[in-house]
């Protein structure tokens, strides 16, 4: 436990709701032994929080940047199945789905361990700013993940991001922004996962 000088030592201390990661103000071990004696809850890899604090996307997607290195923190748009767990939608992603823009260089960052490159066309209304670090909007995640992954881990995330209304993700629109999308792989597929969620097949 950790005490601030002068106090009661058998009082818990009182932590801000906020993220923690190691830094200047705490170490990994250090929040490690918190994270034991229960003054810390894990959220995501370094990235903890006092107990009882609710997690949002802001908090997640910080704790996501503290595992990007802070050279490539602005060049990369967390996106498919990360920015689903951002949103509340999916399970914490084991590796980082980061979304390169076209016009930017991904060979520099592929040595970059823990995370999966993609290279792809970002509009300006796919990225959202959220704690710190770049995600793909709600409405592009869902395109992405219906385009892009298996069914069986797509539909459930699909369901959870139009349960969630204040994500702004309605069934009609995505189909629409899936059918407006070029000749590529996997729109048939992608299709057949909205006509799924549309006949209430279960996840």
């Amino acid at each position: 436990m950790v005490h601030p000088p002068g106090a009661d030592p058998v009082a818990p201390v009182a932590l801000p709701a906020e993220l923690y990661s190691p830094g200047t103000l705490f170490s990994w071990p250090e929040l490690q032994a918190m994270a034991a004696d229960g003054v810390l809850t894990q959220l995501y890899q370094r990235g903890y929080l006092p107990p009882g604090t609710r997690s949002t996307p802001r908090l997640r997607a910080r704790a996501l940047a503290t595992m990007i290195p802070p050279q490539i923190r602005q060049r990369v748009v967390a996106g498919r199945m990360t920015a689903a767990w951002v949103y509340g939608c999916a399970r914490e992603p084991d590796r980082l789905a980061l979304l390169v823009d076209a016009n930017r260089r991904l060979s520099s960052l592929r040595s970059t361990r823990g995370c999966t490159f993609h290279e792809v066309r970002l509009g300006p209304f796919d990225v959202v700013s959220l704690g710190g670090l770049m995600v793909s909007s709600p409405l592009r995640t869902g395109v992405d993940i219906a385009l892009h992954v298996e069914p069986e881990r797509a539909l459930p995330a699909l369901n959870a991001l139009l349960a969630r209304t204040e994500l702004g993700v309605r069934l009609r629109l995505l189909r629409l922004a899936v059918e407006a999308t070029p000749r590529v792989p996997h729109k048939k597929g992608a299709l057949e996962k909205l006509a799924a969620l549309e006949n209430g097949k279960p996840p």
